[in-house]
């Protein structure tokens, strides 16, 4: 689209105007190579988060190079910066972990800040990965400019003909195991097949699961959320992308009009069907507290009450994500929910949803069920409460054998996850106990490191049923089997965790939404008037500056400026 009837005076930019600054300005852009006739066209951000060590963002240069084609052919001017991006896989079991979740705040912070500081007409985010997504979807809400994200895609499984083995969450512990005793050269070659490309990991982790929630909010084109990382597809919708941001801003359509309450129910009803990954109890409220909006837990339990898990994908299936885009992805979902959605909300393509998803079907009925056989009655999230969580715990039901609901046993309490590691490596832990790790909640981390690494041992000790696992901090993605992160008040502000000893009770009942101390609660108050100070670990830097501005998990872990 060229020969836009586009007003300069009309713009937010400052620099196509006659007054001295202006021009003073446009001597700084014409530095760059910039003529005349661009400064008077619309100025795009294309803010990307490529960096190269990050496998889930390695191939985004490919993927941008398109998004400014696009909008050079929609009659804008295209201007790309970078920003920072941690992959969890790569910060997994030592200190990374602890700025993993800070990160979000950091990637969201420094793209408002360029944004803002060279006033920008509207912006392209583009990103993969599980603090990534959230990130630009906070930004997007807090600039409230036009905005589209392009996700990165999901990569396929990998496969290791050797060794015929095919990477999956129900095996690759196992297979893990297997190849770590192999010889080196074996091994290495093993290793290298695993991952075979470029993209995020196979399953409904967090990095899929914000992709296609954002697709679901409306904030991403149709099929964007599951179109794998290195096919064309993705490089034709990121194309598509870039001609798109300037229609929107033709048209007036700013993020806070496509990322409102409705959408917000519409992406939460979307988690609870696909399965989704725990963490996003962390985001979908982090995003809409951007826009001043309200998402608590229990917004969480209800819809997972109402809404049955439909996606028979990993790790709650055997499907990956590239089956479930075959399948008909996002918006086979939204048909699939057609009538339980609002369908009036705006979208990034300039339709409504219900305009979106006119004409898609489902070409799957086993990898996305209908209604009536949904894999679970039921979503992906559970909702605990009681003395032990006031505010809340999380877990995912639907990863979950129903023998496992209802539990109780003694319990075994750690202060880090390395202690409740040693722990479990020595032998101490043992089938029936309830294992507690606490002060690594949001600050007491700081930072709510995943406790992924116990998880992972505690499967490749073949110990995956036998105990309950109970923290206030976080999981991976991926996670799933008897574990209830999220818990909050974290132990760090003085909830009921930092009180537990060991050998105390702890009863658990996901039917009736129950997480329970059974201790008197006249021992519980004698413990709290001789509760020792407690303890921090030591942070420095951002971290420092993370833990005294960080707010509670159960209203997304956002910092907030005491006043």
């Amino acid at each position: 689209m060229t020969g836009l009837n586009y007003d300069p005076k009309e713009r937010s930019s400052v620099y196509s105007g006659d007054d001295p600054l202006a021009m003073l300005r446009r001597t700084m852009l014409y530095a760059t190579g910039i003529t005349y006739d661009e400064i008077k066209k619309p100025f795009i951000a294309v803010a990307n988060t490529y960096t190269e060590i990050h496998p889930g963002h390695a191939h985004l240069r490919a993927i941008v190079d398109r998004v400014k084609a696009g909008i050079r052919s929609a009659g804008g001017i295209p201007f790309e910066f970078g920003t920072i991006a941690l992959c969890d896989g790569l910060t997994e079991a030592h200190e990374g972990m602890n700025y993993a979740l800070p990160s979000r705040q950091v990637i969201a912070d420094s793209i408002e800040v360029a944004v803002r500081g060279h006033r920008y007409d509207a912006v392209v985010l583009v990103g993969s990965c599980d603090k990534i997504i959230p990130a630009l979807l906070m930004a997007a809400a807090r600039l409230d400019i036009p905005a589209i994200v392009v996700a990165g895609g999901s990569a396929p499984p990998g496969y290791w003909a050797r060794g015929k083995v095919q990477v999956s969450t129900k095996t690759q512990n196992e297979e893990a195991g297997k190849i770590i005793a192999l010889a080196p050269e074996i091994r290495e070659e093993a290793l290298s097949c695993l991952y075979p490309c470029a993209g995020a990991c196979w399953g409904m982790g967090t990095a899929n699961t914000m992709a296609c929630l954002t697709e679901a909010l409306g904030m991403s084109l149709p099929g964007d959320g599951t179109a794998p990382a290195v096919m064309a597809n993705k490089l034709r919708l990121a194309e598509q992308a870039g001609e798109k941001i300037v229609q929107l801003l033709m048209a007036g359509i700013n993020a806070g009009k496509i990322i409102t309450a409705a959408s917000l129910k519409n992406a939460l009803m979307v988690d609870m069907a696909i399965g989704g990954s725990l963490n996003t109890v962390l985001h979908l409220p982090a995003i809409a507290n951007e826009l001043g909006l309200q998402l608590n837990l229990s917004e969480f339990d209800r819809m997972a009450r109402e809404t049955p898990h439909l996606a028979n994908v990993e790790p709650n299936g055997p499907y990956f994500v590239v089956d479930f885009d075959r399948a008909g992805g996002v918006s086979g979902i939204l048909k699939r929910l057609e009538g339980k959605i609002d369908g009036s909300v705006m979208t990034v393509t300039g339709k409504t949803m219900t305009e979106n998803i006119k004409g898609f079907e489902v070409f799957d009925d086993e990898i996305i069920r209908p209604l009536d056989n949904p894999v679970h009655p039921y979503g992906g999230i559970a909702v605990l409460r009681g003395n032990l969580a006031m505010d809340g715990a999380v877990i995912k039901q639907v990863g979950l054998p129903k023998e496992l609901w209802r539990f109780s046993g003694p319990a075994k309490v750690y202060d880090s996850e390395e202690d409740g590691i040693k722990a479990l490596s020595g032998g101490v832990i043992k089938a029936g106990d309830v294992v507690v790790i606490r002060y690594e909640g949001p600050k007491g981390g700081p930072g709510m490191r995943e406790m992924s690494f116990f998880r992972v041992l505690q499967k490749m000790l073949g110990l995956d049923q036998a105990f309950y696992l109970v923290t206030d901090g976080r999981f991976s993605g991926y996670s799933e089997g008897p574990c209830i992160g999220y818990l909050s008040p974290e132990a760090a502000i003085g909830g009921a965790i930092a009180i537990i000893r060991d050998g105390d009770m702890i009863e658990i009942d996901v039917e009736k939404r129950l997480l329970q101390l059974n201790v008197p609660n006249s021992v519980l108050t004698e413990r709290r008037k001789t509760m020792a100070h407690t303890p921090k670990k030591v942070a420095r830097g951002y971290l420092e500056i993370y833990r005294e501005l960080v707010g509670p998990a159960d209203q997304g872990a956002v910092l907030k400026i005491r006043k």
